[in-house]
């Protein structure tokens, strides 16, 4: 598929264009969102709130790993500085992740996908898989089995959870105590202005919501994105990757930040996550998905992967 020849230069410079104040507001509103779910058990705490907030926090850090993702592109921000700083302190530190090794595993994964070279297959080259499969995923997932696994793996090959073995080990290995030093940082931040608050037990929730329901939301996110598509190993974006609709509550859990477009992001990854949806919408006025399936829900895309 070639963009040049559904988009003229003006169009790409207008969907490419980055913002620096529209990266600041999508930074701010995904943290506001964090301190409302903390609010929400801490000014009414009961088991249903608490069960609320463990949600909507572990749909906020699947939200930061993408504002994470978006920033390893160099895309959320216009100035590199930005891009750099932010993306390793109020994204990927929050996390214990560490943006640039992760990014450049995950460019590997952009020009390798549609081969066997994809170094994410594991991740979803095994579907359509029974339900009873999925549902023991997804029991895995939210019983903090997945994340118990992940660390474990990260510990031994000195990653960490975003970091699989076929990613840049030299870099991993080289940043694998600053990102410790960073995670540890801006969790003891967290921590410290929850005690201010008078509410330092909520911090339990923030690790509870990351041991459990954000491996489960991330797995979704997978699946969404390239698991039983038209042709796993067609260079085509259309036929490997897929673009899902999602509605309010799927984008506050397991589809934040615009996530949902990812075949427009694997059609040109330089497309902030901002204007994906007009991006979306331009190149299905234009005839470019005349064949091509666009989920229109996540549960569609569920039912989809089992059989």
């Amino acid at each position: 598929m070639d963009i040049k020849n559904l988009l003229t230069s003006d169009e790409i410079a207008f969907f490419t264009k980055k913002s620096n104040l529209t990266g600041y507001r999508i930074v701010a509103l995904n943290w506001s969102l964090i301190a409302i779910a903390f609010a929400i058990s801490g000014i009414f705490p009961s088991p249903l709130t608490i069960f609320i907030s463990i949600l909507l926090l572990a749909g906020r850090q699947l939200g930061l790993s993408i504002l994470m993702h978006e920033c390893g592109h160099r895309c959320l921000f216009k100035d590199k500085t930005l891009n750099e700083n932010i993306g390793r302190w109020l994204t990927a530190a929050p996390l214990f992740l560490d943006m640039n090794s992760y990014a450049k595993g995950h460019l590997i994964h952009h020009r390798k996908a549609g081969t066997k070279e994809d170094p994410d297959l594991v991740n979803y080259q095994h579907y359509p898989i029974s339900r009873a499969s999925l549902k023991r995923k997804f029991w895995r997932d939210i019983t903090g089995q997945t994340a118990l696994r992940l660390i474990t793996t990260a510990y031994n090959n000195k990653g960490n959870v975003m970091n699989s073995p076929n990613r840049d080990p030299e870099t991993v290995v080289s940043r694998e105590n600053s990102t410790l030093q960073d995670g540890l940082i801006v969790n003891a931040v967290l921590l410290v202005t929850l005690t201010l608050f008078g509410t330092p037990w909520l911090y339990l929730l923030w690790v509870i919501a990351y041991l459990t329901f954000y491996m489960l939301f991330l797995r979704i996110r997978q699946i969404g994105e390239h698991a039983a598509v038209p042709d796993l190993f067609d260079s085509d974006p259309r036929l490997n990757t897929r673009t899902t609709y999602a509605n309010v509550i799927e984008r506050l859990l397991f589809a934040p930040n615009r996530v949902n477009f990812h075949l427009e992001h694997h059609i040109l990854a330089s497309v902030p996550i901002y204007h994906l949806k007009e991006f979306h919408e331009n190149l299905r006025n234009k005839g470019a998905y005349q064949n091509t399936d666009i989920a229109h829900s996540y549960m569609a895309v569920l039912k989809h992967v089992t059989t």
